[in-house]
Order: structure tokens, then C-alpha cells, then sequence
């Protein structure tokens, strides 16, 4: 299992549609700001879980996010609340959310405010997809921690340049240049949603 789960084919065309429809943004943009949105949200939750948040995402999951949200996805994507993704946000990302917000939006030529609504649509979806796998496997706080490292190393296996470029940026306050990189690896992973017709 890789990232490339989450965005596959008829789901990942739905998420670009949403967003342009959403923000009036072209297509192209769309989809370069989902495919750096979701490897950077994954490694961010990877990387609470790992410094001892996991449970707390796991409680999360069980109370607010079992997956539901995948059964009437263009609903939310239509007229869905954003304020529950800002939520999340704030508790994935801290305060690093600005910083990615400002990376990301230099590569795709969005501003910060539309990354954000943007990151604000993926989070919730994102989530309702971890609390689908965690519900259906039945997995505890640790198969939930196995779940996130699998979503990540199915991906650093083939691109540890680029995996290691993400964490970076979520580790360090630098200038955004290495965006590069994580639309590289959002591409490679989410082939589906590139895939022509």
C-alpha cells in the first residue's frame, strides 16, 4: 500500500473537479496543489504518530472521521463546511501550516488563501480515508502507526529523495524551492489522478 491508494481514478478526477469548480482555478493547478497536498498531509500525521500522538488520531478518526465522507463526496465537495479542515490543519500541520501553504502556492501559482481553502477540502478526505482503513482492518493506535509508515515508505522506498524533501519541509522553515521535488513525488504517486482518458 502507497499513497497512491487514496487518489486513484473516478475519486482523485472528483477531488480536481470539486477544487476547480470550488475555486474557479484551473485544472492543471488543481492538481498540482492536490498531489503536493496529500504526501505532505500523510507525512505530517506520520510524523505526530510517530512523536506520540497517536492515539489522539486514532480518537479522532473513531469520533469524527470514520469514512463516511467518501459516501457522499461530491456533497462535501459542493457545499461542505470548511472549518472542519481547518481544524485538522491546525492540528496536523501547527505552525507550519503557513509555510507550507506559501511552498506550495509558489509552485502552482495559487496564493496562500486558495492553498489553504484547497488544504481545507484534501484534510477531511484525507482523514475519512485513514479512519475507513483503520475501521474495516480494525486497527488499534499502533496498526493506525503501522498504516501511516506504510502509506509513507511505500513511497520512500522508490523516491527517498523526494520523501526526504517533504519531511524537510516539515521540519525546517526554509524558502520552498524544494516544492519541486514534492510535486515530483505527488505526481509519481498519484498516477490515477493524471492518467488520461
Amino acid at each position: 500500500m502507497d499513497i497512491s491508494n487514496l487518489l486513484q481514478g473516478a475519486m482523485g478526477q472528483q477531488m480536481v473537479d470539486g477544487v476547480v469548480n470550488r475555486l474557479g482555478i484551473e485544472s492543471d493547478q488543481a492538481k498540482l496543489a492536490i498531489s503536493a497536498a496529500v504526501p505532505l498531509l500523510i507525512t505530517a500525521l506520520n510524523k505526530n504518530a510517530n512523536s506520540g500522538d497517536a492515539n489522539n488520531i486514532a480518537n479522532a478518526l473513531d469520533k469524527d472521521h470514520d469514512g463516511s465522507i467518501l459516501n457522499n463526496l461530491s456533497g462535501f465537495l459542493t457545499g461542505g463546511n470548511l472549518s472542519e479542515g481547518m481544524g485538522i490543519l491546525s492540528h496536523v500541520l501547527g505552525n507550519r501550516q503557513g509555510q507550507v501553504e506559501n511552498a506550495i502556492g509558489k509552485t502552482s501559482g495559487l496564493n496562500a488563501s486558495q492553498i489553504s481553502q484547497i488544504l481545507a477540502i484534501v484534510a477531511p478526505i484525507v482523514m475519512g480515508y485513514l479512519g475507513k482503513e483503520k475501521k474495516e482492518q480494525g486497527l488499534d493506535a499502533s496498526g493506525l502507526s503501522s498504516l501511516l509508515g506504510g502509506l509513507v515508505g511505500g513511497a520512500a522506498k522508490t523516491n527517498q529523495r523526494e520523501m526526504s524533501t517533504i519531511e524537510k519541509l516539515l521540519d525546517q522553515n526554509g524558502d520552498g524551492n524544494a516544492m519541486d521535488d514534492v510535486m515530483n513525488i505527488g505526481s509519481k504517486l498519484l498516477g490515477g489522478l493524471f492518467r488520461k482518458k
